[in-house]
């Protein structure tokens, strides 16, 4: 499963994409607004520091406003990936962007029937919020399943893209549901590396091997 992360902090992104184990950027238009800075110098910096995938929001809602501003920001740079709403409009858009050869993130998915829909717009990516989901009582890890079996039945090549993640569990659970790909918050990638037993194990390794006193270099 491909690692994707939610955020617009550079500084961030640089430290973790070190890790090797960043495959992708999404952003949003709250995560633009909250970095204070020039929407298209923020994405081109990313573009920049990541090979994958990065996810950028059109800001328009109704289809030719979205076709416009998507045509601009795929313009930034290669691995721009245009956001979309999953609304009537952006699907329009979508397919469009499809049939021009521009890749989309279709967001803000909460039924496996939209997700249906914006695959049959030829979507590169969807995005089920599955924390979103269980905040309002519903099973927002059921909604990967529902939709990793209805994209399997007809063999169509949208990505599902498991977002809204609130914690490692998610992101183990998106996993086990066939998603191929997660989007996270900093903090819960950098959670994903600990376990109380793997550093309760590493203490112990590293008291027992001062007392031998030697060294390996």
């Amino acid at each position: 499963m491909q690692l994707f992360l939610d955020t617009t902090d550079t500084a961030v992104l640089k430290d973790l994409a070190a890790t090797g184990l960043v495959d992708g950027v999404t952003t949003n238009p709250s995560l633009i607004a909250k970095s204070g800075r020039p929407m298209l110098e923020v994405i081109a910096e990313i573009c920049d520091l990541v090979e994958g995938p990065v996810s950028a929001e059109v800001a328009a809602v109704e289809a030719a406003a979205m076709l416009a501003e998507g045509r601009k920001l795929a313009g930034v740079a290669a691995n721009v990936v245009v956001k979309v709403p999953l609304t009537r409009e952006g699907l329009i858009a979508t397919a469009e962007f499809a049939r021009e050869g521009i890749q989309t993130n279709v967001t803000l998915c909460f039924s496996a029937a939209q997700a249906l829909l914006a695959a049959k717009a030829g979507a590169t990516f969807v995005s089920p919020f599955i924390g979103r989901l269980d905040d309002h009582g519903a099973d927002g890890m059921g909604l990967i399943t529902e939709i990793r079996a209805i994209y399997d039945n007809y063999d169509f090549d949208t990505e599902i893209l498991a977002a809204s993640i609130r914690n490692p569990a998610h992101v183990t659970a998106a996993a086990l549901a066939g998603a191929d790909c997660a989007t996270i918050p900093p903090g819960v990638f950098a959670d994903l590396f600990k376990h109380p037993l793997t550093e309760k194990g590493l203490e112990q390794f590293m008291s027992d091997w001062a007392k031998t006193g030697q060294s390996i270099l």
